[in-house]
């Protein structure tokens, strides 16, 4: 959410922020409610203040012996003109929040302008995709010919699934612990276990809800319950209504989740294979910092969610997300895309994004400034270390043999039992 001050202060300014989204912001609409917000407020404290003082006259005359049934009589209609204009005073100030809430964050100067992907700005590659010595097949090809299975999962489930049996199940789960394992070991994240299920003011926190509902499953017979598009939803909340100690920062989790997702607006999108489903699992990343690291941290961030993709061996390229293609939480995102063969391109395997106070504001997710020695917002980072299913596809794809079978990385062997190859 954005600051409230700053939409009251400096609208127009707002405005042209939020169009290097290509978000057209209703200023003329804005200001109106604003203005009839605050002349209700303005009334509501002029009423509440003759109201006290209509009810300590009374208490005056009452003390003389004097008549007071006049003072009586406007302290009612002071009353029941008060509650008709703090009802329409919530009304707007709920208006006012519905606005707010709609509102992407505003960008880090540092985004590139762009109107959609094909201005994103590569920074950087690592490793050089594999030249075959015969026409590569695709994850799916390869991968039901050793347990994967699309049409089970379709007679079960419908499109969008899949079931893994065997030697893709473990490698999978290999994935799950050797992205667990570095992070823990080696970045210096704390392991989270948290729910799947959550409140819809969790959602809200982190800026999923109220725009993009239709992306996610409700829970039928709840509708308070939904499940989690991603770990980033319940991990930020761990610190929603909380003032952190400034000697706990940084927190740094790391969280296994399973993924569900609608992919409303992803129709005919990706419908071959693994690259988009409504079920997936992630190791994420989180990090709670002080205002003044977050530029740093979204750069140790990627720098972590990089080191998987190098240790697994797989090429890959960052890019920084142009202003209309940066997700609605975020103010700057960097994104990793691996190589896979099959479609001779990179594609995303995970989104690094610094949301600055965007979500802590929704949230309410303070630290105690020692330099001021009052509560201020903290910032919020997220990004994927790596989205599993992705990293498995990818590994089929660049690590196949002419026989069609598949080389297991180095560092995956050891999660493997040993074994080289499937």
């Amino acid at each position: 959410m954005l600051d409230p001050k700053l939409l009251r202060s400096d609208l127009p300014g707002v405005a042209a922020q939020l169009a290097r989204r290509g978000f057209v912001l209703d200023i003329a609409g804005i200001a109106a409610i604003e203005e009839k917000r605050k002349a209700a407020q303005i009334e509501a404290d002029r009423l509440r203040a003759e109201r006290n003082a209509n009810a300590k006259a009374v208490g005056a005359a009452r003390a003389k012996g004097a008549d007071s049934a006049a003072l009586l009589v406007h302290g009612e209609a002071l009353g029941a003109r008060l509650k008709a204009v703090d009802v329409e005073l919530e009304k707007l100030q709920a208006m006012m929040s519905d606005i707010q809430l709609g509102l992407p964050n505003i960008l880090h100067a540092s985004v590139p302008d762009g109107r959609d992907e094909s201005a994103n700005v590569e920074l950087r590659r690592w490793g050089d995709p594999r030249q075959f010595a015969f026409p590569p097949l695709d994850h799916v090809a390869l991968g039901e010919r050793r347990g994967m299975d699309f049409e089970a999962a379709g007679r079960m489930s419908g499109a969008r699934f899949v079931v893994m049996t065997g030697a893709l199940a473990r490698l999978h789960r290999a994935l799950v612990h050797f992205m667990l394992d570095l992070h823990t070991g080696e970045h210096g994240y704390r392991e989270a276990y948290v729910p799947y299920l959550v409140r819809a003011e969790a959602l809200i926190g982190t800026g999923q809800l109220p725009k993009f509902e239709q992306d996610l499953f409700s829970v039928r017979g709840d509708p308070g319950f939904f499940l989690i598009a991603t770990a980033e939803v319940p991990v930020t909340n761990l610190v929603r209504d909380q003032i952190l100690n400034p000697e706990s920062l940084p927190l740094k989790f790391a969280a296994h989740t399973p993924c569900f997702r609608s992919e409303a607006g992803a129709a005919g999108k990706d419908t071959r294979g693994m690259i988009r489903q409504h079920q997936f699992e992630k190791v994420e990343l989180v990090h709670i910092v002080q205002p003044e690291r977050s530029g740093d941290a979204l750069e140790e961030l990627t720098s972590h969610a990089e080191a998987v993709l190098k240790a697994l061996e797989l090429p890959y390229r960052v890019v920084a997300l142009c202003a209309g293609d940066v997700s609605f939480s975020s103010a700057k995102t960097y994104d990793l895309e691996v190589w896979l063969p099959s479609q001779s391109r990179y594609r995303e395997i995970s989104s690094c994004s610094n949301c600055e106070a965007f979500q802590s504001r929704r949230m309410q997710a303070r630290w105690r400034n020692p330099a001021t020695g009052k509560p201020e917002l903290v910032h919020t980072l997220n990004g994927s270390g790596v989205a599993v299913g992705r990293a498995l596809v990818a590994i089929l794809e660049n690590f196949q043999e002419a026989d069609g079978g598949v080389t297991i990385p180095q560092a995956l062997r050891p999660y493997m039992g040993g074994l080289a190859k499937i």
